[in-house]
């Protein structure tokens, strides 16, 4: 089924099939940044926005895809709605780890806050309090790569073993599996193994947040 939600819907996917944001697939393709985003999608009416044919081509042209492969993603994003098969997409707060490291983005208790947040469409997320982060750099290899989006819930119990994300009260943000936790300290394993286990003071944590789901 080729509908208003169907159109939309395929763009994220294939936005998220080349690890990027809906603004990153924008950008890419040469449009305007806030091109595909979320409030771009109905007007002030509430009436539905429709993309242009020259945005789709663009994007198509950009990432290297057919137009079949597009409408095969729109027509089973329709069969989706229709059905109710397939996991939901919900839309989560979308920004990179550089951004993560500086100031206004979270609240006290790591939650997203303040404004500059982008938005990308991810299955199967129903966590609430879940945003994204887009990787940057090697420090995480193998598991994550550059470009790759990982998706963290503040809010998630955190245990030993688990993947997270801390940010440390200096700004640094980093991804490490918790190998321990105490109240004094924190000691952290690298997930790349060409860098050493981190050990931090529990008073130098800003917050942390555990890793649900990658773009692998």
């Amino acid at each position: 089924m080729w509908n208003h939600e169907s159109v939309w819907n395929a763009i994220d996917e294939l936005a998220a099939r080349k690890g990027l944001s809906a603004s990153g697939l924008a950008k890419k393709a040469g449009l305007d940044a806030t091109a595909f985003n979320l409030s771009k999608r109905h007007g002030s009416d509430g009436r539905p926005r429709w993309p242009s044919t020259e945005s789709i081509a663009k994007i198509l042209a950009a990432t290297g895809e057919r137009v079949e492969d597009f409408v095969g993603m729109a027509r089973r994003r329709g069969a989706r709605a229709r059905g109710g098969a397939g996991q939901a997409m919900r839309p989560v707060p979308l920004i990179g780890f550089a951004q993560a490291g500086a100031g206004g983005f979270f609240d006290d208790g790591g939650f997203p806050a303040g404004q500059g947040w982008d938005e990308i469409d991810f299955p199967g997320v129903a966590d609430a309090a879940a945003y994204a982060l887009e990787v940057a750099g090697d420090s995480m290899l193998p598991l994550y790569r550059n470009g790759d989006i990982i998706v963290v819930s503040p809010a998630a119990q955190v245990r030993r073993g688990d993947r997270i994300v801390l940010r440390t009260t200096d700004g640094e943000v980093m991804a490490k599996i918790l190998k321990r936790r105490t109240a004094a300290e924190m000691q952290l394993a690298s997930l790349n193994p060409e860098h050493q286990e981190r050990v931090v003071p529990a008073t130098a944590v800003d917050w942390l947040a555990r890793i649900m789901w990658a773009s692998q």
